[in-house]
């Protein structure tokens, strides 16, 4: 059966091989289990629903892609994206996080009809691929900036904003234990590097005081605290409404450059892509994301997108919906490990964040730093986001940024009539809000 329907011998594949490539996805990704949990809980929402939530949404998204779309790409929510939900929108915002899941769950909504009607190249094109580079290596600052300050190895200071933490605290030391031995395994191609370092981190965290052992209840978490907790107060206002399409403008682009970007990198890893060098089931990929992103925002997470450690699993074999549909699998019976996730404390998060910010960086290598009107917009756009605390922030700088130096510079044939319009919205933002 699994022969017939995932074309196994078609794609020079086995179950064996497909098996192994999901679980080595599964352990590249599983650290989400303990990380989305421990950024989205800082708006207020209760942890262990939150890990409930992860693991029924990443499930049901990889699902998708496993049995529709049938290629081995797996979904969770993605990071990044987690970051803007609690320290864009809720924190920094002052907006609820009832908000925030209405946004999540809009654009799961819009996501679905883009793809429906084919319309996502055209918005994805009107956008600079320096600026689309820079937003990666953006978030990945902002990620790393987050599990530096999680974990207490910067802190806020008046007199120069950000400051060194307590070197000698136990937190910090056990983070930076962490960032090494994590950094470490990567650089030795360890499968897994990202969940072995914080598991190791954890349990050397037990005898130190940080890491405060559960109570081993494996019951899973309820969710009823945060699912369907939507928030249509701010249809009442002109400023909800504005604040509302910004939000879920960030949320939409976001999600679309993180998805598309890593279908197109995975596949071509895998050697994937047809003769005309385009990804098979493409638009059931893209739903898989949208389904996903709507079906999580229900259960009470922010947007789930595909996951670039999917790679992983590619490279240990996986060609089929058999690799992702495993994947799945694991993360439902994650459901059931509830205590050994949620122990995981902020300084073993940490190493994830910081180390993901790392992956991240590399599309730097495709700016063209010669040419000030494509570098200097790539520049604001990724400096931005770090030092705002908004994703949001980075994109609206790098995109007015590279319209007006385009427009002055005589290089106005670069610009598309939908990437002015989006100009116009984001200087809109700054009068209006």
């Amino acid at each position: 059966m699994l022969e017939k329907f995932f074309q196994l011998s078609k794609n020079k594949t086995n179950v064996r091989t497909e098996v192994i490539a999901g679980i080595t996805t599964f352990m590249t990704m599983a650290y989400i289990l303990a990380v989305n949990p421990d950024i989205l809980s800082a708006t207020g929402m209760d942890k262990g629903a939150i890990f409930t939530a992860t693991a029924l949404s990443a499930a049901v998204g990889t699902l998708v892609m496993a049995l529709w779309a049938k290629l081995p790409f797996a979904l969770a929510p993605g990071m990044g994206l987690n970051a803007f939900f609690a320290f864009g929108v809720c924190i920094g915002m002052g907006m609820s996080w009832q908000f925030a899941l209405t946004a999540v769950f809009l654009e799961g909504i819009l996501f679905i009809l883009m793809t429906i009607f084919n319309i996502r190249e055209v918005v994805i094109n009107a956008i600079p691929n320096s600026i689309k580079n820079a937003i990666s290596v953006g978030i990945g600052l902002f990620i790393a900036f987050i599990g530096m300050k999680n974990s207490g190895i910067i802190v806020a200071n008046d007199a120069t904003f950000v400051h060194l933490g307590d070197m000698k605290s136990a937190g910090v030391l056990l983070a930076l234990f962490g960032i090494s031995l994590t950094g470490i395994l990567l650089a030795l191609k360890v499968r897994g590097a990202l969940l072995i370092g914080m598991i190791v981190t954890t349990v050397v965290g037990i005898p130190v005081g940080i890491t405060q052992l559960p109570s081993f209840d494996f019951s899973v978490p309820s969710i009823s605290s945060i699912a369907w907790k939507f928030d249509w107060e701010w249809v009442k206002t002109g400023e909800g409404i504005f604040t509302m399409i910004t939000v879920l403008f960030t949320f939409l682009f976001v999600d679309m450059f993180d998805t598309v970007g890593t279908l197109i990198g995975v596949s071509t890893k895998a050697n994937m892509l047809n003769e005309d060098g385009r990804i098979p089931n493409v638009k059931q990929a893209l739903m898989a994301d949208s389904v996903g992103t709507t079906i999580g925002a229900a259960l009470g997470t922010s947007t789930v997108t595909t996951y670039v450690e999917s790679a992983a699993g590619v490279a240990e074999g996986g060609r089929t919906g058999l690799t992702s549909l495993t994947t799945a699998i694991l993360f439902i019976l994650a459901l059931f490990l509830s205590p050994l996730f949620l122990m995981i404390p902020a300084a073993a998060t940490a190493p994830a964040l910081v180390l993901v910010g790392v992956m991240m960086m590399s599309p730097i290598q495709k700016l063209d730093l010669d040419d000030y009107t494509e570098s200097i917009p790539a520049f604001f756009t990724l400096i931005m986001m770090p030092l705002t605390f908004s994703i949001a922030e980075g994109i609206v700088f790098g995109m007015l940024a590279y319209v007006v130096l385009k427009l002055f510079t005589g290089k106005y044939k670069d610009l598309s009539i939908v990437t002015i319009i989006l100009a116009i919205l984001f200087a809109m933002k700054f009068v209006f809000m």
